[in-house]
């Protein structure tokens, strides 16, 4: 008869208080035995219930001791009870409650218990018994790869040291159970064990094994609805975005199960009802049947109700605009099928931030406080009247309009890039443009730039601007060696888009270089044995900081020398000089509108030959000068992410022009192709003529050259964009007894990166064919090229950009147009990878599928898959 109180608090039910008595003290008197005989024979109901606080009598508390499996000390665990010796209070009673609660409540502790151990008169003696609750000391999880095991970790907060309670297990399972079930592993089981861990230290832990029983993804069999009468199976399961039955031919949707596609699913069904007029359909009943095959099949059942038109529709609060201007825009006539989802996106698409919508109407010309509530007024004879209801507010203001997070990028870079001014209207398509406008400046990641709405007052009419930005990498350093046209290559590239050009010689601005003015200044060296190449390059954006008119210049020199097919080795004493400059003007145009580009540009290049005999030029020693003005025009409104475009188009067309110098230079050019025709160039005297009448035809070249590339790009699913592509190309010539020059010429095939021979030829790209295969040896005079590729982002974070990619293509080079054919191409297809790094710039790799023999290698059947390497370009 040791215990007077028991009072404990039960891990199995942390919210009961049990105040219980228990083993009375042994009375010496007749009367105290017969109350404790009585006591003793109504425990067991008193231990069911609480007893109420008001019974406790008065006591002054004595010593308090602690007992039990701990690592706390006494003094720690009393101070934090609440409890202190000399303190009166009633027992049992609220302090005793409180007690228990603080120390169950510190998360440290399980079974709780307070003892009165003995009582001195009015002095009682508390003793309070508990248990550290264990600590994590080792995971094992089983189930999942190694490479997963770090992030069950982070997501369960599973670290050693934690506190291992029954919640924290209970709350393990069901995320675990929840998340993978989510990915389609519908059948998912989560087991946890733990085991007590019994060594020489004193605090109390355990080890946990996790097993996780993903088991099968589970593919969905068939879908099947009931009480469609209107609509077929077919074409409700067609608006299941994230829902499909196995179809083997199907590769770009899934057919696994994932319980949150199938609730958005759910409502895409009744959407899909409200698009054919059914404003009343829903879904009365869906169940999952489980297969023996180990599918499932889903049947939902469906009320479609009766179908609606549109009735009345009236415009009420609008003085802006009228209500033929708002009828026009609405573009829903009465009689109508009711189509409640097409009428959201009407007055306001969501989906699209600069759709054509009411709600942009007003907005794009300062309405930012107006909105607009479209109400049913009557559905009488299943004709709904509408009421479009608008609250125009007051025209808007920008009032101060900031940015944030540029760090390296100087504010005026940003700031005339920027389309809201204080003071200037309200405008969202201009907030839409000024987003778009900083991404495509490649200096800030173009997924984080976020427009902030502060300070909105609409008694005012006044809003502020701010514009959060992230800068990202602006400059490259490209570093490459490889084994390439007999030999080994090196590359050594710098290139810094956000240079300063007016920090060049301020010490304290290197770090490691000039930036923040927007400007780009690139360097690079590439030699091997047979040639060395340098080129200089800047260009500023802003000529003159007041408008957006881009000054470009850039100079190169190439050392070229011939090939020794005896020794296989650079024969230094004959060489090939290219020196080249080019500066150019581009500027923004107004009209047709701002997305307009008008580019000019005027370069010259300078062909040196010494003693350099090929196959190009009869002559191996001369020159030949190019001066020639480009024209072009071109339109880019793609968006955000100039990287990963996901909408928008962007197409050039340039001319390159030559002075037509067979007009004035009195040379008579049909002449010399007559006397040029006439010659045996296996004869000595006739070969060096021959070589004459090229230098005179080549002196200064001749000739124009016309080329188009558009580029079309379109969300078709949430992530997923198609980007179709079509390019045509044509040199030609003033004079045709000149003929038409052995420069400037086309190369199609392969991976479109430039070879050694800087003569002005294009590379063009054809995947599924080696490089430069589609053309003949010295190049063709014409070319076409079409291209169908969708793209998936895997990441698009500023640390590094990733795409996959699949494409068909086709294309063809010709000499002249007798022989052009658009039709008679060169097709291919195959899947890609793409890896964008501020540091180091664009980088991939595609394997292609050529369908068609290359004649020129006597191939008779398709030419088979190739793989190409990606530096530095996009197709």
């Amino acid at each position: 008869m040791k215990l007077l109180l028991n009072i404990k608090k039960e891990k199995d039910d942390l919210g009961k208080q049990v105040n219980n008595l228990a083993n009375i003290l042994p009375l010496t008197t007749f009367l105290k035995n017969c109350l404790a005989l009585l006591l003793i024979t109504s425990s067991i109901s008193i231990q069911a219930q609480d007893l109420p606080f008001s019974n406790g009598k008065k006591y002054i508390l004595g010593d308090i001791s602690v007992s039990g499996n701990t690592s706390f000390s006494e003094q720690t665990i009393i101070t934090y009870s609440g409890l202190s010796k000399g303190k009166e209070m009633a027992i049992p009673g609220e302090d005793i409650g409180n007690a228990i609660k603080k120390l169950w409540n510190s998360k440290l502790f399980s079974d709780i218990e307070v003892y009165i151990t003995h009582i001195e008169g009015n002095v009682a003696y508390l003793q309070i018994r508990l248990s550290d609750l264990p600590q994590l000391n080792e995971l094992k999880v089983n189930g999942v790869k190694k490479g997963k095991v770090e992030g069950i970790v982070k997501d369960t907060k599973l670290n050693k040291g934690v506190k291992v309670t029954e919640n924290l297990i209970t709350t393990t399972k069901n995320f675990l159970t929840k998340k993978y079930k989510k990915d389609g592993f519908l059948n998912t089981k989560v087991h946890i064990n733990t085991v007590e861990v019994k060594d020489s230290l004193q605090t109390a832990r355990v080890n946990m094994v996790l097993n996780i029983d993903k088991g099968e993804k589970v593919k969905i069999k068939d879908i099947t609805f009931t009480g469609n009468d209107v609509l077929s199976d077919k074409s409700l399961r067609k608006s299941m975005k994230g829902t499909k039955k196995i179809n083997r031919l199907r590769i770009l949707k899934r057919s696994k199960f994932i319980d949150s596609s199938y609730q958005a699913d759910l409502g895409h069904v009744v959407e899909k009802y409200k698009e054919n007029g059914y404003r009343d359909a829903r879904i009365i009943s869906d169940s999952i049947i489980y297969n023996n095959d180990k599918t499932i099949s889903l049947n939902i059942a469906v009320n479609e109700g009766t179908q609606y038109t549109f009735g009345d529709i009236t415009f009420i609060g609008n003085t802006v605009y009228t209500n033929e201007q708002l009828t026009r825009m609405l573009r829903i006539r009465k009689g109508d099928t009711y189509n409640g989802v097409l009428l959201q996106k009407r007055i306001a698409d969501n989906s699209k931030p600069d759709g054509d919508d009411i709600t942009n109407l007003y907005q794009n010309n300062g309405y930012l406080f107006s909105s607009i509530n479209p109400v049913e007024v009557s559905a009488a004879n299943n004709v709904i009247d509408m009421e479009i209801r608008i609250s125009e507010g007051k025209p808007a203001y920008f009032n101060a309009v900031s940015i944030v997070g540029n760090d390296k990028t100087n504010d005026h870079v940003i700031y005339r890039e920027i389309r809201t001014r204080p003071g200037q209207l309200y405008s969202k398509a201009n907030v839409v443009r000024t987003v778009r406008e900083l991404g495509q400046l490649g200096f800030f990641d173009a997924q984080e730039i976020s427009p902030n709405f502060n300070n909105p007052n609409p008694n005012e009419g006044t809003i502020d601007m701010e514009y959060s930005v992230k800068e990202t990498g602006s400059s490259q350093i490209e570093l490459q060696g490889g084994y390439g046209g007999g030999g080994f290559i090196g590359t050594l590239g710098l290139s810094f888009n956000n240079f300063s050009i007016k920090d060049i010689f301020k010490k304290d601005a290197y770090k490691p270089i000039p930036m923040g003015d927007g400007q780009k200044l690139a360097l690079r060296l590439q030699a091997s044995r047979f040639y060395q190449t340098y080129s200089f390059s800047f260009s500023e954006p802003w000529l003159g900081g007041k408008r957006p008119v881009q000054f470009s210049t850039s100079l190169s020199h190439t050392k070229q020398f011939l090939y020794d097919y005896r020794t296989g080795n650079a024969d230094k004493s004959r060489s090939f000089n290219i020196t080249g400059i080019t500066f150019g003007l581009a500027k923004r145009l107004q009209v047709p509108d701002d997305f307009f580009v008008l580019s000019q540009a005027i370069s010259f290049q300078r062909y040196d030959l010494n003693n350099y005999n090929t196959g190009l030029f009869t002559f191996g020693d001369g020159y030949a000068n190019n001066l020639s003005y480009t024209i072009g025009l071109g339109r880019n409104n793609t968006s955000v992410d100039p990287i990963y475009p996901t909408a928008g188009s962007n197409f050039n067309v340039t001319a390159k022009l030559s002075i037509p110098y067979s007009l004035f230079d009195g040379v008579d050019y049909k002449a010399l192709k007559d006397e040029y025709n006439d010659l045996d160039l296996s004869n000595t005297d006739d070969y060096a003529r021959a070589s004459e009448i090229d230098q005179e035809r080549y002196k200064w070249l001749e000739f124009y050259k016309v080329k188009f590339k558009g580029d079309w790009f379109t969300q078709v699913a949430k992530d997923l964009v198609l980007r179709p592509s079509v390019e045509f190309g044509f040199l030609g010539a003033y004079n045709n007894d000149r003929g038409v020059i052995p420069f400037e010429r086309y190369f199609l095939g392969g991976d479109g990166l430039g070879t050694y021979s800087l003569d002005g030829r294009e590379a063009i790209a054809l995947r599924g064919y080696p490089n430069q295969s589609l053309s003949d040896n010295d190049g063709g005079t014409i070319y076409n090229k079409f291209s169908l590729e969708l793209r998936y982002p895997i990441t698009l974070k500023a640390s590094a950009k990733i795409y996959a990619l699949g494409f068909l293509e086709g294309g063809a080079s010709f000499n002249n147009f007798r022989d052009y054919n658009p039709f008679d191409i060169k097709r291919s297809a195959g899947l890609g990878l793409r890896i964008f790094m501020p540091a180091f710039g664009l980088l991939g790799i595609d394997f292609g599928h050529g369908f068609d023999p290359l004649e020129s290698l006597g191939e008779t059947g398709s030419h088979g898959w190739e793989t190409h390497f990606i530096i530095g370009q996009q197709f």
